[in-house]
């Protein structure tokens, strides 16, 4: 078999009155994420990871946030053809672990509801998704709470 292995970073920033939409999920806020889609900073870091372990390039490259095509649209779309992408290239997911920093809203209670969304967009056994939700304890743009950032790491494999 032949294993690859993507890494993706995102970052978003916050602003009130917005929808907040985090590992495919809308998250109870008064504020939301800053984006030209839905902005769900989660799926993005995850597209990239898993578009860069199959050498196929960025999200901003499939999906730019220059296009009208692409605004407002529901992220886990992108990670529907982000999955297609990778089936086209005879690639299946192994598994994916995400870290979400964010100050607030706490987020920890939703982990599995975000963990069963991503894996039926992504086809894979909830055992494959790993999210894990962390605060940068009041420090920096996330500790005051401006935004949010997201790493992702992505295993795939060629049968």
């Amino acid at each position: 078999m032949n294993y690859r292995i993507g890494q993706g970073y995102d970052v978003h920033a916050i602003a009130d009155g917005l929808p907040m939409w985090l590992g495919g999920i809308q998250v109870p806020s008064e504020k939301g994420f800053v984006a030209h889609s839905d902005g769900d900073v989660a799926i993005h870091a995850l597209c990239d990871a898993l578009l860069g372990a199959a050498a196929l390039g960025d999200i901003g490259a499939h999906f730019p946030d220059t296009s009208d095509e692409w605004k407002g649209v529901d992220s886990k779309l992108l990670l529907s053809k982000v999955v297609e992408l990778l089936s086209a290239e005879g690639y299946k997911i192994g598994n994916v672990d995400i870290t979400i920093a964010l100050q607030k809203p706490k987020i920890g209670a939703l982990v599995p509801q975000m963990r069963e969304t991503l894996a039926k967009v992504m086809g894979v056994d909830i055992n494959d998704v790993s999210i894990k939700a962390t605060t940068t304890e009041k420090l920096g743009f996330v500790g005051r709470c401006e935004g949010c950032e997201v790493w992702a790491i992505a295993l795939i494999y060629k049968v």
